[in-house]
């Protein structure tokens, strides 16, 4: 029974990375053209007391919101073992401030923990905003020989 279940969730799991209509690594290389472009100048710090959400960017960069609009791009000192592949992350702080140099990010408890190197605070409406205009297409019309020109 146990099998029959593995073995099945692995097929659908296999059929949804199959469906996926753009490569991970130009996904990834979006995400961070993106964060990049709504990333304010480095900060040595922030302060945070729950961390909302988080988002990987390869694997020595993440997005950390602590909060639904405010969030940080945060890249660390060197490739951070498991970062792009890891459920779960940890941030050390002291006094609920991290700081640049000094806090590290933790993937887990056999890694190694990743030295925080930059901190850029992130524009969340301006990436938003970045993230639409990614996200629009170039429709052209069909003419009667198959031959597609720009729509207007």
């Amino acid at each position: 029974m146990f099998a029959t279940r593995f073995f099945l969730a692995a097929i659908a799991t296999l059929g949804v990375a199959a469906c996926s209509s753009v490569p991970y690594a130009q996904r990834i290389s979006a995400r961070q053209a993106a964060y990049a472009a709504a990333a304010r100048e480095p900060v040595r710090s922030f302060r945070f007391f729950e961390l909302y959400s988080w988002e990987p960017l390869g694997d020595s960069q993440l997005a950390i919101y602590t909060r639904p609009n405010e969030a940080y791009l945060v890249t660390v000192m060197g490739p951070c073992p498991d970062l792009e592949f890891t459920n779960a992350i940890g941030l050390t702080s002291n006094l609920n401030e991290v700081q640049v140099r000094f806090d590290k990010v933790l993937t887990g408890r056999r890694d190694f923990p990743c030295t925080i190197g930059e901190i850029r605070p992130v524009d969340v409406g301006k990436l938003k905003s970045v993230e639409h205009e990614q996200r629009k297409i170039q429709s052209a019309q069909r003419d009667a020989a198959g031959d597609s020109k720009p729509a207007p």
